[in-house]
Order: C-alpha cells, then sequence, then structure tokens
C-alpha cells in the first residue's frame, strides 16, 4: 500500500541572541541554551500533548564535550519535555540546524509522525579549538592531491574562492561593512524581538563572609554587530590565513554561541490543536563540490532545491545565504544572480555570528519572523556552504 507524501508546516520557531565568542554566554552550556529554546518554542503552542512529540532532532557540528553524549536527548529532558519523547543529534557541519529542520518534515510529509521538534545548539565558547577536542585527519587524505582540500583552514578555502571567482578584497569589506549595517538597523527597529527568546545569564561570584553572590543578566540581543564598523577599519585589518590573502577577521563571520528550535506539524496536528501555521515546507537540498572551493556549495544546492520545489529562482522573497565569509556570499550572489536586496535584509553570519550547527535552525526562525511581519513574501529560504566541501538549501513557503 503506498502512502500520499502529505505537507509539513512549521507552527513555530524561537532563537536565542547570539553571543560572541567567549561574550555574554561564555559560561552557558550548550545544552542549556538547546533546553531553553526547547521549552520556549513548546510553549508558544498551548495546550499542545507533549507526549505526542515524535522526535526531536538537533543539529550540532561538533557533537562531544559539553555539547556530546547526544545532546538532543540531554537538552529535551533538561527543558522538562516528557520521558517518552527521543531525541536525536545529527551533524553535517554548518547546515546541521536546517539539516534537522528537513529531517523533522520529512518525518511528518512521509506519515511517521505529527508533531516534530527541529534544532540547532553550538557552544564554540565551550570548544578548545575550531575543530574539536581532538583533531585526528585521516592520513590518506595527503596521499592524493584531490584530497588536500579536505584538511584546508575554512579561511583558506575563502582565500581560493577570493581568487577563483576574481572577489576583491575592497568588495569584502563593503559588503562586510554592509552586514553590520543591516543588522545594527534591525536590532534598533525591533525586527529579531518576536524570533528571540531572551536568556537570563546566572554568574557566581564570592561575596561576603564566604558567601555567594549571583549576578543575572537578561540577554535579548544579538551581540555581534558593529555599530562603529567602517570601511576604513576595515580595511586596517590584515588577512590571517593567506600572507598576501584578502579574508580578514572582519568579512568573515565570527565564531559564536546560540540555538534555535522549530516546531513542526501535519495538517491534522494543526487542525487539532487548533493552530495557524506560519508556513508549509517546501524542499531541501544538499550538493557536494571540491574540498577547496567549499563556499561555493550554495551554487550547487540552490538550484537543486528550487527544481525540487518546482520553483523559479524569480520567486524567492527573502534569502538566508549564510554568511561564512564575504568572498564566498559574494561568489555564490554573482554566480546565480542573487538580487542582494533580498539577500540577508536583517545582516548576516559576519554581523550576527555562526554558531555552526545551530545557525541553520536561528536563520529559520528568522526567515518564520519576517514571514509574519510581512504578508508579501511568499517564499523564504535558508542556505549555506559546508565544511569538506557541501552545500544546502531549504525553503519554505509562507502559508
Amino acid at each position: 500500500m503506498t502512502k500520499q507524501i502529505q505537507d509539513a508546516y512549521i507552527v513555530a520557531a524561537t532563537r536565542t541572541p547570539v553571543s560572541k565568542r567567549n561574550g555574554m554566554f561564555r559560561n552557558v552550556r550548550p545544552d542549556d541554551m538547546l533546553a531553553h529554546v526547547l521549552r520556549a518554542v513548546v510553549d508558544k503552542v498551548p495546550g499542545l500533548d507533549a507526549t505526542q512529540i515524535g522526535d526531536v532532532i538537533v543539529g550540532c557540528a561538533m557533537p562531544e564535550a559539553e555539547q556530546g553524549m547526544n545532546v538532543a536527548r540531554i537538552g529535551l529532558l533538561l527543558a522538562g519535555l516528557p520521558d517518552n519523547v527521543p531525541g536525536i543529534t545529527i551533524n553535517r557541519f554548518c547546515s546541521s540546524g536546517v539539516q534537522a529542520v528537513a529531517d523533522a518534515a520529512n518525518q511528518i510529509r512521509l506519515g511517521q509522525a505529527e508533531v516534530m521538534i527541529a534544532a540547532g545548539t553550538e557552544s564554540m565558547s565551550v570548544m578548545p579549538q575550531i575543530m574539536g577536542n581532538k583533531v585526528s585527519l585521516n592520513p590518506a587524505i595527503f596521499e592524493k592531491q584531490e584530497n588536500f582540500g579536505i584538511a584546508f583552514g575554512m579561511g583558506l578555502t575563502a582565500e581560493k574562492v577570493a581568487e577563483q571567482w576574481k572577489v576583491s578584497r575592497e568588495d569584502q569589506d563593503a559588503f562586510a561593512l554592509h552586514s553590520n549595517q543591516r543588522a545594527v538597523a534591525a536590532i534598533a527597529s525591533g525586527q529579531f524581538r518576536n524570533e528571540i527568546t531572551p536568556y537570563m545569564v546566572r554568574t557566581h561570584v564570592p561575596g561576603e563572609g564566604g558567601t555567594v553572590r549571583v549576578i543575572e543578566s537578561l540577554c535579548e540581543n544579538d551581540e555581534g554587530p558593529r555599530a562603529d564598523a567602517s570601511l576604513e577599519s576595515l580595511a586596517r585589518l590584515r588577512p590571517v590565513f593567506a600572507a598576501r590573502g584578502s579574508v580578514t577577521a572582519g568579512n568573515s563571520s565570527q565564531m559564536s554561541d546560540g540555538a534555535g528550535a522549530v516546531l513542526l506539524m501535519s495538517e491534522a496536528a494543526v487542525k487539532r490543536y487548533g493552530v495557524t501555521p506560519i508556513a508549509r515546507f517546501v524542499s531541501y537540498s544538499v550538493a557536494g563540490v571540491p574540498p577547496q572551493i567549499m563556499g561555493i556549495g550554495p551554487i550547487e544546492a540552490i538550484p537543486r532545491a528550487l527544481k525540487a520545489g518546482g520553483l523559479a529562482q524569480s520567486q524567492l522573497d527573502w534569502i538566508e545565504l549564510n554568511e561564512a565569509f564575504a568572498a564566498q556570499s559574494l561568489a555564490v550572489m554573482r554566480s546565480l544572480d542573487l538580487d542582494p536586496a533580498r539577500v540577508n535584509p536583517l545582516g548576516g553570519a559576519i554581523a550576527l555570528g555562526h554558531p555552526l550547527g545551530a545557525t541553520g535552525a536561528i536563520r529559520t526562525a528568522t526567515v518564520m519572523s519576517a514571514m509574519q511581519r510581512d504578508p508579501k513574501l511568499k517564499y523564504g529560504m535558508v542556505t549555506m556552504c559546508i565544511g569538506t566541501g557541501m552545500g544546502a538549501a531549504g525553503i519554505f513557503e509562507r502559508v
């Protein structure tokens, strides 16, 4: 007996503010951030029977140390979800969060669940280095030149993209400045307010007479955007990945901490709980590219996602293109002729930060919030490049 593919709907989405690495969340555990957004997204649907959640799928790019031990299951238990709710942690590096959304949607589309949660969490503050606690590359990588790119640092791949796609330092810095300007303006006008669930950071410090004093600080806004950024200040920064390169700390994404969560339902569950969905999951695609130019991944993934959804690129109203580096962002935009006005209207990772495996879920929350604010937005997309040479793109339709 063949089952018909059914629609999956996003009914709620939220995220934490994004912290700089070793910033406001420097002492916050990734499983606590995850628990925070899981509680918040469930609370957005009053009357939801949490025992009916089919699974909690959580993206994490470095699932070890404080974010190891199947952080998905630990996070959902810390959030107070029922014991019968399972959890799984998945890893597709930078696209882990949006991969979680796609996997959750597919469970619903195949009729295997009616309620699902997709999420992502990452603390780059708790990791001793960007590659995790123990780097152990396979020596076979270095036996063939075509595999050398697997071992390249992300910054070096950005230099390769800048060189091959002829993206100048000046264009990269201008793009970075624009990202900061958009993000600063978005925060000032409150455009992130509805998607963010503020996080109370509690710091314990010594008090008088051997007591411990608790200092509370409510974090409500993303920490990364620079209001004082200028072309002059960006131009003074030195390349950090190649001696004669063009990729700097100022035109690269920030290392960050954060979490996001998305609640999805079938049409039957939407009717049962009487909720108004925000968007329908349309399609998702991943594609491989040479590891040494991993930043161009969206060039391959976006057309595939559009074809799977039966859409033309011109129908995309809002595009969240993760800004791993200005060089790769510009290469993607120019190659696909993406409308700059529709790409990262509120800024991207250069300003807002990139907590790796959480970014896809966080930026999905941004698209959902935009769709709720503006009824003219019909289709939104979240897309990014991925380490070791991949790209991903997920598309959503406002309902």
